[in-house]
């Protein structure tokens, strides 16, 4: 399986337009000059405590309540997304896909946990770190891509590689990274990324807590990574009654979203939950990374074709591109046979009843 399965990627425009989040979001005013929050500000410049001791929260205290769970975790991917913000903009290595992971954490529990935090106050929040997921995802998704695109022509035997494809993927990958990485970084400098900042900010400052955020984590996170599970299985059944083709692709693409958030739903209730938590993530990963492979698949094909448009249109041999779609078609299609007994696997009702207590 590729190792590169369990990258994150998104869809949606990464521009840097958009509505300003509404009032209800509770966001502080900006220094003037357009600057980052007071949290953000320090981490950007490399100086400064811990996020929650700049946010005036102080140590953080022993999580006892839902509420004091769930707003841990989010706390803890706040800090994460602020923290690796510099080094996405250094380009290191890794960032851009550690920055999506943590802004995609940050989305899903607000979703999953909507009985502990006011939705109709998250749910701006949520529409604009989807936002900010997809403008990272540009860039991770041509990581991604490319990686594993050079890895099918490096297995390739020599008497498969005819005409110039190696240097037709590199300057066809560089052009795609310099439009990607101008583009994040205009986007991390704009106003609609600092006013997300400020939002998350006062997020925390002031949590929007429903009653049930008050009761015991035992009572309340178990019943929402349980619906969450219900929603992937709804989704893997709808999956595997598609036929072969596109409507299939697209299903279980929407099915790797939906494991993604029951794992993140689950870990975020594992410091609550313990173990039958970190097992029950443990299960869905596996699925995750099986349709994962198989969304990477869908995409490297997408490029593929891409690629033997190019060529044929200057005069190259399409035969190499043409050789490693097919290739891609049987990964894709390997993934589609393995996924019930992954599923069925993960999906034993043991790890379930374990979770509920």
């Amino acid at each position: 399986m590729n190792p590169m399965a369990d990258a994150e990627r998104g869809t949606g425009p990464a521009d840097d337009q958009g509505p300003a989040l509404p009032d209800a979001v509770g966001r502080r005013p900006r220094e003037a000059g357009g600057r980052p929050s007071r949290a953000a500000s320090g981490a950007l410049a490399g100086t400064g405590p811990e996020p929650e001791r700049r946010r005036g929260h102080g140590p953080e205290k022993a999580p006892r309540t839902a509420g004091d769970h769930v707003l841990a975790y989010v706390r803890r991917q706040v800090a994460a997304l602020v923290r690796l913000d510099p080094a996405v903009r250094r380009d290191v290595p890794d960032s851009v896909h550690r920055m999506r992971v943590a802004t995609r954490r940050l989305r899903g529990v607000l979703r999953t946990y909507r009985t502990v935090l006011d939705p109709d106050v998250t749910g701006p929040v949520r529409d604009e770190l989807k936002w900010l997921a997809a403008a990272l995802g540009t860039e991770r998704d041509r990581e991604v891509r490319d990686a594993r695109l050079h890895a099918r022509i490096d297995a390739a035997p020599r008497t498969d590689l005819l005409g110039p494809v190696r240097a037709r993927l590199t300057l066809s990958s560089a052009a795609r990274r310099a439009e990607a990485r101008h583009r994040l970084l205009t986007v991390l400098e704009g106003e609609r990324y600092l006013a997300l900042l400020d939002a998350l900010d006062a997020l925390l400052a002031d949590p929007p807590l429903l009653p049930r955020a008050g009761r015991a984590p035992e009572d309340v996170l178990p019943r929402a990574v349980l619906k969450e599970y219900r929603r992937l299985a709804a989704r893997i059944r709808h999956a595997q009654e598609q036929p072969p083709g596109p409507a299939r692709d697209r299903a279980l693409h929407d099915a790797r979203k939906a494991a993604k958030r029951v794992r993140y739903a689950a870990e975020a209730a594992r410091p609550a939950l313990g173990r039958p938590a970190k097992r029950f993530a443990a299960r869905m990963k596996t699925v995750q990374k099986v349709l994962g492979d198989h969304q990477d698949s869908v995409v490297a094909r997408d490029a593929l074709r891409a690629l033997a448009v190019q060529a044929h249109g200057a005069g190259e041999s399409a035969f190499t591109w043409g050789l490693l779609y097919g290739r891609e078609e049987a990964a894709a299609a390997a993934r589609e046979r393995e996924l019930p007994r992954v599923w069925a696997r993960a999906s034993r009702p043991g790890p379930r009843k374990a979770l509920e207590g």
